[in-house]
């Protein structure tokens, strides 16, 4: 009889390594479909119904490129949140530092996106700005008078 875990992984369904090849899912997925399809089986009817959708449902994830790469992406993921946690305890259970160890592993994963980077791009121009307006003014000798006219306004105003 066959290990119904739900733990196992669409690797495990189809004993393959998850740096199997296309060409390696696909022959295991014949051999796996001889001995589930349930008119070729000797198990019993239930268990082979169960298991050879299991089969169907593992290789049609894992001979798409896209949805490996998807489903590749959330295996880490849980095993990364398996590791931060190692007794099990789940994420509402963790201490804030903890999950933000969790955020921080996860973040470095990723790229930038592209409205991160023009945030980051305007950050660092607002801070060039700033730089350049204080070198001005510091080597102005009207500098100090303009300051004080700009205190001056915001006093009046408020």
């Amino acid at each position: 009889m066959v290990p119904r875990s739900p733990s196992r992984t669409h690797y495990d369904v189809l004993e393959v390594a998850p740096t199997a090849s296309l060409a390696e899912i696909r022959r295991a997925y014949r051999e796996k479909s001889k001995l589930y399809h349930p008119d070729t089986t000797t198990l019993p009817l239930a268990i082979a119904r169960e298991e050879f959708h299991r089969l169907n449902e593992a290789y049609a994830v894992l001979s798409n490129p896209e949805q490996r790469q998807w489903y590749d992406l959330q295996l880490r993921l849980r095993l990364q949140s398996k590791q931060a946690s190692p007794m099990g305890i789940g994420s509402s259970h963790r201490r804030p530092q903890e999950s933000g160890r969790s955020t921080a592993m996860l973040s470095e994963d990723r790229p930038l996106s592209p409205g991160e980077l023009f945030a980051l791009f305007i950050l660092g121009m607002t801070f060039v700005g700033c730089l350049v307006l204080a070198v001005i003014v510091g080597l102005s000798q009207q500098g100090q008078e303009w300051i004080l006219q700009i205190v001056s306004y915001i006093s009046e105003l408020g």
